[in-house]
């Protein structure tokens, strides 16, 4: 039975998405789906309104990744339940994106790299330093977090990452961090880290492969760009 768009939209979400499928759902409404109830007063697809709102302008549903639980529980209609729950909702996505590609592919091109790491670290309103442990075929064997950092900068535990690599039996080591500016330009210190980390990775006879930036939907990659003595 056809509909015309005046009747989708009248639909409720659920019924919606039993005749439509979820892709004919709007941020809203999928939104109000996982919010399930409202309040006296205020349906869950208002709530999902103020959600997006909160979420702050242009961002829409990526917004939730800037936001703690505090904050959504400022919201009128979100316990600390659906706030966990949104926030769980973020963190899926983030995985989601990440497991796909695991055993798709080697690592062996930057832009391999920074897909994976993409979703997980552009959101991030800090610094995070991870490396990845590879065995001679470019298979991740593990990453570690290095380090969280200020706005501003990462301090970079030399020590701490060659102790990571020789238990993980690597052959290979990448460096990926992100800038919360959403400009991966790399600093003077990004350069300097990385060339003291690729001489000691050559002492170790480990092969540090490359040293990625993640901005906002955008990358650096420091090996493509002649910034350190690969």
């Amino acid at each position: 039975m056809k509909t015309n768009n005046n009747e989708q939209a009248a639909l409720k979400p659920y019924e919606k998405y039993m005749i439509y499928g979820p892709e004919a759902l709007s941020d809203r409404e999928l939104l109000a789906l996982i919010i399930r109830s409202g309040t006296k007063g205020r349906n869950a697809l208002l709530i999902a309104e103020d959600v997006l709102e909160k979420c702050g302008p242009g961002r829409g549903l990526a917004g939730l990744h800037h936001m703690d639980i505090s904050e959504l529980k400022e919201i009128p209609g979100i316990g600390e339940v659906k706030a966990v729950k949104l926030k769980c909702i973020g963190e899926l996505s983030n995985r989601i994106a990440r497991q796909k590609n695991t055993f798709a592919y080697t690592f062996t091109k930057p832009e391999q790299i920074a897909s994976y790491y993409m979703e997980q670290l552009r959101h991030l309103e800090v610094e995070e330093c991870h490396a990845l442990f590879l065995d001679a075929k470019c298979h991740l064997l593990c990453d570690k977090v290095l380090s969280r950092g200020t706005i501003q900068t990462t301090l970079l535990p030399r020590r701490e990452l060659f102790l990571h690599a020789l238990r993980a039996n690597a052959t290979q080591l990448i460096l990926v961090h992100n800038h919360p500016s959403g400009d991966p330009t790399p600093s003077q210190e990004d350069i300097m880290a990385t060339n003291y980390i690729f001489e000691a990775a050559t002492l170790m006879e480990i092969t540090f492969l490359d040293h990625i930036i993640i901005g906002d939907q955008k990358y650096i990659s420091l090996k493509e760009m002649g910034l350190f003595n690969h």
